[in-house]
């Protein structure tokens, strides 16, 4: 397996445009939520999240108490499906309590679901406008005026935080829509306010969602630093980010579950995702694209499809003399830069992290695609835009990417 690392093949010229949220980050972190919306001129908050996290009091009453008086409600009503009728549901809450603020406590679904009733109560479509937008668009329109802001408080390791995408479906009976229908909203005016990394509420999650929420995180690093749009600004915290990680989930996967070990994790989460996601582009890459190809349509969880393909992924890449998939950063972020292999270093590396989070290995473990189905999703895969990413030289095939599945099943 070559270990191609040169990088001459990148153009050393770039334009970095990133607006982050502000980030608080600590133990306790939450007890700050009210002088937060205090710095961001903020008074009424309506919390968003799902109804297990609205159920866990070790997760909403610290929320509510760093909120005080500025709580507004708690709106606990969102699910993986980020459906529109939820998103609009909460706008009507939203204007109901009277709030000017939005705090997302959650996954990536809460936050996007959140997003979204931002976007909802700035351009005012109801249920209609709002399912035929969606089906014939795939999006919604973002006002330049009228967002709420979002103050996102994750409690799970995706880094989905630091984000301007946020996604959503709608099926038949939410409007006027002939079938299932998902798509995304873009601007970089939804990137949140504020974002807050209290690692005692990230302890509250169960491990099984945290593993299979680390490992998507953990492709945020890797992917940004093959990307064909990576920078030097995102090289450096997306290669510390991984060095934090890579510490952070051999500990988790060894049964660490101390503070420290859940600091570490979301040291190395906020470095991945800082900068991924800007203005008009995202560093998110083949594997992202994977993942959307054998999740959609199928109950496969898209940490764990992630941590199925990637290292075949990376086989595949390493393999390839034309390309330039940076094995070298990759290994040094990864701690086994001195590996005389440094691909095949890189694939042992993170199939072992993803057997310490006890994460599936194989396609045939999870309710995904059949092999008579794999050339479908290929199409898909390719079809994906986060493939216009992929490292330079890069130009895969159905059949390639069908290779790749069955290497993975």
């Amino acid at each position: 397996m070559s270990s191609r690392s040169s990088e001459s093949d990148r153009d050393p010229s770039f334009r970095f445009d990133y607006d982050p949220a502000t980030i608080r980050f600590g133990a306790g972190s939450v007890d700050d939520l009210e002088a937060e919306l205090e710095a961001l001129d903020l008074e009424r908050a309506l919390v968003v999240c799902g109804s297990t996290v609205g159920a866990t009091s070790t997760v909403i009453e610290p929320v509510k108490s760093g909120l005080g008086d500025r709580l507004a409600g708690v709106f606990d009503e969102t699910s993986a499906a980020k459906r529109l009728s939820t998103a609009l549901a909460g706008r009507d809450r939203l204007e109901a309590e009277d709030a000017d603020a939005i705090v997302s406590v959650g996954g990536g679904s809460s936050l996007d679901v959140a997003t979204v009733i931002s976007v909802l109560a700035a351009n005012g479509y109801g249920p209609a406008a709002a399912g035929r937008e969606l089906a014939e668009t795939g999006t919604l329109p973002v006002p330049v005026e009228g967002l709420v802001p979002v103050v996102a408080v994750p409690t799970t390791l995706a880094g989905a935080d630091l984000s301007t995408v946020a996604g959503i479906a709608a099926d038949p009976d939410e409007g006027p829509i002939d079938e299932p229908v998902s798509g995304s909203v873009s601007h970089p005016d939804l990137m949140p306010a504020a974002a807050v990394y209290d690692p005692e509420l990230v302890a509250t999650t169960p491990d099984s969602v945290l593993a299979g929420s680390a490992m998507n995180g953990f492709d945020k690093g890797i992917e940004t630093l093959y990307a064909a749009n990576a920078t030097p600004v995102t090289d450096a915290t997306a290669r510390h980010g991984l060095e934090k990680l890579e510490d952070g989930l051999r500990a988790f996967g060894d049964g660490d579950r101390d503070v420290a070990t859940f600091e570490t994790l979301l040291e190395g989460i906020v470095l991945v995702q800082y900068g991924i996601s800007r203005p008009d582009e995202t560093t998110l890459s083949i594997v992202h694209a994977f993942g959307h190809g054998l999740t959609a349509g199928y109950d496969v969880q898209q940490g764990a499809a992630h941590g199925i393909v990637v290292p075949h992924v990376f086989e595949y890449l390493f393999e390839r003399e034309d390309v330039d998939a940076r094995s070298g950063m990759l290994a040094n972020a990864l701690g086994v830069g001195d590996a005389a292999d440094r691909g095949a270093a890189v694939v042992e590396a993170v199939a072992e992290i993803r057997d310490g989070l006890d994460l599936p290995a194989q396609l045939r473990e999870v309710d995904g695609p059949q092999p008579e189905e794999f050339a479908a999703v290929a199409e898909v895969i390719l079809d994906d835009a986060f493939m216009a990413n992929a490292p330079p030289g890069l130009e895969p095939s159905v059949a390639e990417i069908e290779g790749i599945l069955e290497a993975a099943w």
